[in-house]
C-alpha cells in the first residue's frame, strides 16, 4: 500500500511539474516542453559539448538557484534537484542556462527510465534553443531515447536526418554507433557493420579500439556470403581486415579449404602487422600439415582375391589402362579388400597414410569404405549400386550404372521416341525385380504412362504359364482379358528372360515391345530365345561396337594391352580414373578438398561410359546407349 502511494505521490509530483511548466510556456508564448532518455555511453562522453559540473559563480539569484539546483543532482536528490530546475525554468525560461537545465532534466527522466518524457524534455530542447551548443547534444540524446524503449526502426529513421543535418564529428560517431547497435539488436549484422565501420573510420584513439570490438563481435556472426557482401562495401582499412581474417576461417569451417588458404594468404600479404596475422600464419600451417598428400597418386580399393576378384581384376585393368593414356605421371596404390569389411576399412586408412589424393573402389563392401574416406576426408568414386551410398557426405561419389538410370533410359525412349503409353511389367519376387518394379512404375506415371498390368514369379521357376496368363486376365474365368498393354518390361537375367519371352509367343503375346535391363546385353538371351526376342531394348553403359571414335580406340588399346575385350566395369573404372587424373594434374588444384569440389561441379565428362555429371550429393547422371536385338547381336539405337 505504501508503495501504491508513493508510486501516486510521484506521479502527482511530475504532473504538477509539466502542468507548471506549460503555464510558464504559455504566457512566454514559447512551444511546450517535453522530456528525455538513458543514453549509450559506452562512447566516452569526451566527445560531447558536456553540460560543466559547476556553472561560473554568480552573485545574482539565478546563479545561486542554478547551482543549488545542480548541488542536488550530483548529489542524486533528484526531486529536490527537479524542483530547483523548475523554478528556474519558470523564472528565467531565457536565462543562459535554461539549454543546460532542460538537458539535466532529460537525464533525470532517463535515469528513471522515463524515456518518453526525456524525448519530450529534448525536443523542446531542439525546438525552443536552436542556438544552442546543447542541441547537438539533445538530438544524440533524443536519438538514445528510441532505443531504450525498443523503437529501433524509428532510431533509424530519426537518426538519418539527424545526419544530415549535424556538423560535429563526435556527434556523428555517437550516432552512427547508436545506429550500429540498433541493427545488432534487430539482429541486421549486415547493416551493424556498414554503421560500426563509419564510426570506427572517423574515431580516435582509445574510442576507435571499443568500437573495433563491437565489429569483431558483429562479423563472427557473418556468414561467408555476408562478408564478401560487405567487403565492397567498406573503405575502413580495419574493417576490410576484419572480414577477410574472419572469411578465411568461415571457409575453413565450412570445408572450403582451398578458398580459405586463398583468403588467408591476402590476409596476411595486406595487412602484414594486424594482430591476427600470426593466427593466420599458424592455420595455414597446420592446414598444410594435416592435408599433405601425394598429389600424383591415387588409390585403388577393388576385390582381387575371393569369389568377387573377377570383378575387381576388370576395374583394375581399366585403371591401369587410364594411367598409360592420361598422358601423366601418376601412380597407383592397391589394396585388395576381399569381400572382407575390416579389409576395406583398414584399406582405406592405409591408403589415407600412404597419401593418394583420391580412391577409386570399391566394387563391394563399398558402405564402410566410403564412411572411412568421408572421415578421413579422402574423394572416394565408388562403383557399386548399393543404396545411398552417396548419402554418407561430400566426399562420396558413384559412377555406376544403378537401377534408376537404366528405368529413365527405358521410359523416357519408349514415350518420348516410340509414343508408348501403356505398359506392363513381369518380374521375380526377389529384391532385384522388385526394386526395378517399384522404379519403372514411378517413372512411367511421372512421364504421364499407365502401368496395366502386374505380375510376379518365384525366383525359382521355370514355367512361367500361369504368371503370363495371370498378367493377360486370362487366368481367371470371370475376368476380362486386359492383354491391352503395348509394352513389357522384365528385369531379369539374360537366361530367365531367354525362358521367358518364347513362353510369350507360346501365350499370343507377340505385338508388345520387350525391354529389359542391362543384364540382357548378352548372346546367351539371343541364343535362348532367339527370334521371339528380335527387336528387345534395353539399356547399357558401354557398348563396344558403338560408333564412337573414342570409344574404339579404348577397346583398340584394350585388347592390344590385356589380351580380351573389355566390358562395362573396366570402362567404367577407366572413366573414372581419368577424370582423376585429369584433375590431379591441373596446377590449381592443391588440396583433397579442392578435388573434391571439382568433382562436384563435373558436367558432361566426355568418356568412354558418355557424357556424366555429378549432382551436388555426388551422384553420377549418364546418357546410357540403347541397344535392341537385331539378328543375333545388338545395334546402337539413336535418341533425340
Amino acid at each position: 500500500m505504501n508503495y501504491m502511494l508513493t508510486q501516486r505521490s510521484e506521479q502527482v509530483k511530475i504532473g504538477l511539474k509539466i502542468v507548471a511548466l506549460a503555464v510558464l510556456l504559455f504566457l512566454c508564448a514559447c512551444a511546450k516542453r517535453m522530456p528525455p532518455p538513458q543514453a549509450d555511453r559506452s562512447i566516452p562522453d569526451s566527445v560531447s559539448d558536456s553540460i560543466p559540473d559547476t556553472p561560473p559563480v554568480q552573485a545574482d539569484f539565478r546563479g545561486d538557484l542554478f547551482s543549488r539546483a545542480e548541488k542536488m543532482f550530483r548529489l542524486k536528490s533528484y526531486d529536490d534537484a527537479l524542483k530547483l530546475y523548475d523554478e528556474y525554468l519558470s523564472r528565467f525560461p531565457d536565462g543562459p542556462s535554461a539549454p543546460a537545465v532542460l538537458m539535466r532534466q532529460g537525464e533525470i527522466y532517463t535515469e528513471r527510465g522515463n524515456h518518453r518524457t526525456a524525448r519530450s524534455v529534448y525536443k523542446y530542447l531542439i525546438d525552443r534553443y536552436p542556438d544552442s551548443r546543447m542541441v547537438l547534444d539533445a538530438m544524440f540524446e533524443r536519438l538514445v531515447t528510441f532505443y531504450n524503449t525498443g523503437q529501433y526502426e524509428e532510431l533509424v529513421r530519426q537518426a538519418d536526418e539527424v545526419l544530415q543535418k549535424i556538423y560535429s564529428k563526435p556527434h556523428v560517431i555517437r550516432t552512427n554507433v547508436l545506429v550500429g547497435d540498433a541493427y545488432m539488436v534487430s539482429e541486421d549484422l549486415i547493416n551493424a557493420v556498414i554503421f560500426y565501420s563509419r564510426a570506427h573510420k572517423d574515431a580516435g584513439y582509445p574510442e576507435n579500439e571499443k568500437i573495433l570490438e563491437r565489429l569483431k563481435q558483429t562479423i563472427e556472426k557473418l556468414s561467408a556470403e555476408e562478408i564478401l557482401l560487405l567487403s565492397d562495401r567498406t573503405e575502413d582499412s580495419q574493417t576490410k581486415a576484419a572480414l577477410m581474417y574472419q572469411l578465411g576461417n568461415r571457409y575453413m569451417n565450412e570445408g572450403r579449404h582451398e578458398e580459405a588458404v586463398r583468403v588467408l594468404s591476402d590476409f596476411i600479404e595486406m595487412f602484414p602487422r594486424h594482430e591476427n596475422v600470426q593466427e593466420a600464419k599458424r592455420l595455414l600451417a597446420e592446414y598444410d600439415q594435416i592435408n599433405a598428400y601425394r598429389r600424383h597418386a591415387i588409390g585403388c580399393l577393388l576385390p582381387l582375391s575371393g569369389s568377387y576378384k573377377i570383378y575387381g581384376n576388370k576395374a583394375l585393368r581399366g585403371i591401369e589402362l587410364a594411367r598409360s593414356q592420361s598422358g601423366t605421371s601418376m601412380d597407383i596404390v592397391v589394396k585388395d579388400t576381399g569381400s572382407d569389411l575390416e579389409a576395406a576399412r583398414h584399406g582405406v586408412r592405409e591408403l589415407a597414410r600412404a597419401g593418394v589424393s583420391a580412391i577409386v573402389g570399391p566394387i563391394i563392401t563399398a558402405e564402410v569404405a566410403a564412411r572411412e574416406a568421408q572421415r578421413e576426408g579422402i574423394p572416394i568414386i565408388t562403383l557399386t549400386q548399393k543404396d545411398g551410398i552417396t548419402d554418407i557426405g561430400d566426399h562420396v561419389f558413384r559412377n555406376f550404372l544403378t537401377p534408376r538410370m537404366q528405368v529413365n533410359a527405358i521410359v523416357s525412349y519408349a514415350i518420348r521416341n516410340l509414343g508408348l503409353r501403356n505398359f506392363a511389367v513381369l518380374y521375380p519376387e526377389e529384391k532385384y525385380g522388385i526394386t526395378f518394379r517399384d522404379l519403372f512404375w514411378n517413372e512411367v506415371t511421372a512421364y504421364g504412362g499407365r502401368i496395366v498390368g502386374v505380375e510376379s514369379y518365384l525366383p525359382n521357376q521355370t514355367d512361367f504359364g500361369v504368371s503370363i496368363r495371370k498378367l493377360v486376365g486370362r487366368y481367371y474365368k470371370r475376368r476380362s482379358q486386359s492383354d491391352n498393354f503395348e509394352a513389357l518390361f522384365i528385369p531379369d537375367s539374360p537366361m530367365k528372360a531367354g525362358l521367358i519371352i518364347p513362353q510369350l509367343a507360346f501365350h499370343d503375346i507377340d505385338n508388345v515391345q520387350l525391354f529389359g535391363t542391362n543384364l540382357w546385353h548378352s548372346r546367351k538371351l539371343v541364343k535362348m530365345a532367339g527370334r521371339f526376342a528380335q527387336g528387345a531394348i534395353f539399356p547399357d553403359v558401354f557398348f563396344a561396337k558403338s560408333h564412337s571414335p573414342d570409344l574404339r580406340d579404348f577397346v583398340r588399346n584394350f585388347k592390344n594391352t590385356f589380351g580380351e575385350s573389355p566390358g562395362f566395369i573396366e570402362a567404367l573404372a577407366y572413366d573414372s580414373a581419368m577424370m582423376l587424373f585429369q584433375m590431379i594434374d591441373r596446377s590449381d588444384i592443391r588440396y583433397r578438398s579442392t578435388l573434391k569440389n571439382e568433382l562436384m561441379q563435373v558436367r558432361e565428362f566426355d568418356g568412354i561410359t558418355g557424357l556424366t555429371s555429378f549432382d551436388t550429393n555426388g551422384e553420377a547422371h549418364k546418357e546410357l546407349y540403347l541397344l535392341r536385338v537385331e539378328g543375333r547381336g545388338f545395334v546402337e539405337l539413336e535418341t533425340y
